[in-house]
């Protein structure tokens, strides 16, 4: 039998996704395949990206682009660790991208 808390987890087809990651000097991170910004501030950025679920900390981090068209987000700032995981992130109010575009 398969759990409430399983299926509320995104199935994310790595297979055919395709992302890029650039990060110049630790300062400036280029990421391709956003699917929706979970949560940021000038400490930790959380996105759902084709690949999963995407963590960003630093310091002083500031979005410097958002493309909805082509799912790049630019951050900037002193980043110091990025990691996935495919488990969802409860969300407590509306995303970002979905308070914008309300």
């Amino acid at each position: 039998m398969i759990s409430s808390e399983e299926r509320k987890m995104p199935s994310y087809n790595t297979s055919s996704a395709i992302q890029n990651l650039v990060l110049e000097n630790r300062e400036k991170l280029s990421i391709s395949g956003v699917i929706d910004v979970l949560s940021f501030d000038d400490q930790i950025v959380i996105l759902e990206t084709e690949l999963g679920m995407l963590t960003i900390k630093g310091d002083n981090i500031r979005i410097n682009k958002l493309s909805i068209d082509t799912t790049e987000v630019v951050l900037e700032g002193e980043i110091t660790s990025m990691s996935y995981t495919d488990k969802e992130i409860t969300k407590k109010d509306s995303t970002f991208l979905g308070k914008i575009f309300k």
